[in-house]
């Protein structure tokens, strides 16, 4: 049923090479920046995000080989963001003082005339105050806090580095701040988990009244130590229970004001996530940090995934990224079709014409339906999204 919390982790890519920015300078607008900062304080058995322990000693080095490649992206790109979000890892993993230095020098480096929104991820274990009135100061206007859950037992078998308690005083820490755009990250489907104890999380959530919040099922995902524990048998996922879940979320939010706007993202009117939205609409976005990817028109590449080697090719004057793969026009709209299913615009319908045996039998099924001159996505056919988008990729 679920679905990977970014999209540009859909495609593996080599680790070696480099990118052919041959084009004139500028020619090509950037309107979306990805910022990966990889360190964590612990790391979290769940996550196939490239991500190492924090090393207080690498972290100048690295913040100064993310300018450096942002500097290599100004020669080739017009950046003019609209949206930058910065995501990990754990961003507010870096120290006050190394936050202070990247966001100056982005600060330094960009036109900010058009941006509508800067998020950055953030963990309670390593918020604080000075780091919430830094950040905000520079400039970001939108926070993703990432609770996963307020019960401390799950959290421990997640391995999160903080408590129920921490978390809440977190978020009451970034309103009083001065946030006025916060997600909360919740997961459901964890081991251990009653549908009880989800709705109770679900209306913790609701009265704490965040402004978006995103509520993901646990993956299996290779790479994790929860991936080698399912293949043992320790672990086992459960479609049916975790198709209770999602409902119960999507009936308990709605309640709440929340509007499903995309499979796994709630938002009240007005703080849908602009910079999410760019990925699922197929616009162009650069990646910049070890293991980011870019999508600029038919190439797409992503950067090498070790922060040592990503700092030494910069500081020898070479691209981190790896080799572009050229998307072509079928590949690129089948992408399009499958990440605009998952959202409340769902696709129009001449965008599904060379599809119409395909659409028809889902429409009889109860999975999609017609609606304002584009086919969506029914409730359960949510339940089976990655399912029907197949069909169209």
């Amino acid at each position: 049923m679920i679905e990977r919390k970014r999209q540009t982790a859909m495609v593996d890519f080599m680790n070696s090479g480099a990118i052919d920015n041959s084009s004139a300078p500028n020619e090509r607008a950037i309107r979306y920046i990805y910022v990966h900062i990889p360190f964590c304080a612990r790391i979290c058995p769940y996550c196939a995000f490239y991500k190492e322990r924090a090393d207080a000693s690498q972290m100048q080095r690295f913040c100064d080989a993310v300018l450096r490649e942002l500097d290599q992206h100004l020669n080739h790109f017009d950046l003019k963001p609209e949206t930058i979000f910065f995501g990990g890892g754990t961003p507010t993993a870096l120290t006050t003082a190394k936050l202070n230095f990247l966001l100056q020098g982005f600060r330094e480096r960009l036109d900010f005339s058009q941006l509508r929104e800067w998020t950055f991820e953030a963990n309670p274990g390593s918020l604080s105050q000075r780091k919430a009135a830094l950040i905000l100061e520079h400039g970001v206007n939108r926070i993703s806090l990432g609770v996963q859950s307020w019960n401390d037992s799950l959290l421990e078998v997640l391995g999160r580095e903080h408590n129920g308690a921490q978390a809440e005083a977190s978020f009451r820490l970034l309103r009083e701040a001065g946030f006025t755009n916060l997600n909360i990250d919740l997961m459901f489907g964890v081991p251990g988990q009653m549908l009880a104890e989800w709705k109770r999380t679900l209306e913790k959530t609701i009265g704490l009244r965040p402004d978006h919040i995103s509520a993901y099922c646990l993956t299996y995902e290779e790479d994790t130590e929860f991936f080698v524990r399912q293949v043992r048998g320790e672990l086992q996922s459960n479609g049916e229970a975790d198709a209770k879940f999602f409902e119960i979320t999507i009936e308990l939010l709605e309640q709440a004001g929340y509007c499903q706007y995309e499979i796994s993202n709630y938002a009240r009117p007005g703080f849908e996530s602009i910079h999410n939205g760019a990925y699922w609409a197929g616009k162009n976005y650069l990646g910049i940090g070890p293991s980011a990817v870019s999508t600029v028109d038919a190439q797409r590449w992503q950067n090498v995934s070790d922060y040592r080697v990503y700092a030494d090719r910069l500081f020898a004057g070479q691209s981190p990224a790896g080799p572009d793969e050229i998307l072509t026009p079928e590949m690129k709209r089948g992408e399009r079709i499958a990440l605009s299913l998952r959202t409340d615009r769902g696709v129009p319908i001449d965008s599904l014409t060379r599809w119409s045996d395909d659409v028809r039998e889902f429409v009889a099924l109860g999975l999609v339906r017609e609606f304002e001159g584009a086919y969506r996505l029914t409730r359960s056919g949510k339940l089976l999204a990655d399912s029907v988008a197949e069909a169209f990729v």
